[in-house]
């Protein structure tokens, strides 16, 4: 049995390590954003940057693991910030910029994912990528919509634009999904820093919004 508690205590460093950039990049926008007040491309550059260095150190680990910890060389040493730097990149515009038809309820919410808050775009765009089946059921609103939805109209919501000419709220299909599947998307978003709610409006639905700080209790 001592094999496999090491093969699971392996594995669980290896999910760890795979899991910290993209937690510590989104998670500490979040938080520079939220405590400091931070400009939010201004957290991200911060963030990504700090991946960048957590990225290279984990480069550098498995190139000396395969060829032997050898004097780096800068020809080296350039190779891998290369290979780092593009892979971040393509990263950051998959999430911010590409959201397939598949992953939204019509194509009007397609359209609509460049409206998400940044944040948001990366957050849903990275949990797209491990669970493809995820599926945004609304994203900006205006308030005939939900007049449209047969409910009562909000003065407040964070499916609206808000004054950083973003929307802050977007709403994920919950229905044959599964509770542990369901649970487990709560768990991500709250773990990256955003607020949830399972409630029932036109379906039974999830919602996740980024706080903010002067409108406490919208959703």
């Amino acid at each position: 049995m001592k094999w496999f508690k090491k093969t699971i205590a392996f594995l669980f460093q290896i999910f760890l390590m795979a899991v910290l950039p993209f937690w510590v990049f989104l998670r500490g926008s979040i938080y520079l954003y939220e405590s400091y007040d931070w400009y939010h491309w201004f957290a991200m550059i911060a963030m990504f940057a700090l991946v960048f260095v957590i990225l290279l150190i984990y480069v550098a680990m498995v190139w000396d693991a395969i060829f032997g910890a050898n004097k780096i060389s800068r020809r080296s040493l350039k190779g891998k910030i290369f290979f780092v730097l593009v892979l971040m990149s393509f990263y950051a515009a998959y999430a911010l910029f590409s959201l397939s038809s598949g992953n939204a309820k019509s194509e009007k919410i397609h359209n609509e994912y460049l409206s998400l808050h940044p944040f948001m775009r990366i957050a849903s765009g990275t949990l797209i990528f491990l669970d493809n089946d995820l599926m945004i059921t609304s994203a900006s609103r205006v308030k005939e919509d939900y007049k449209d939805m047969g409910l009562k109209t909000l003065k407040n919501s964070l499916h609206y634009k808000q004054s950083d000419g973003y929307v802050h709220a977007v709403d994920l299909r919950t229905k044959g999904r599964g509770e542990l599947r369901n649970t487990l998307t709560i768990w991500y978003f709250k773990a990256m820093g955003f607020n949830t709610l399972r409630h029932m409006g036109t379906a039974d639905h999830l919602h996740v919004s980024l706080s903010i700080k002067d409108k406490p209790g919208v959703i």
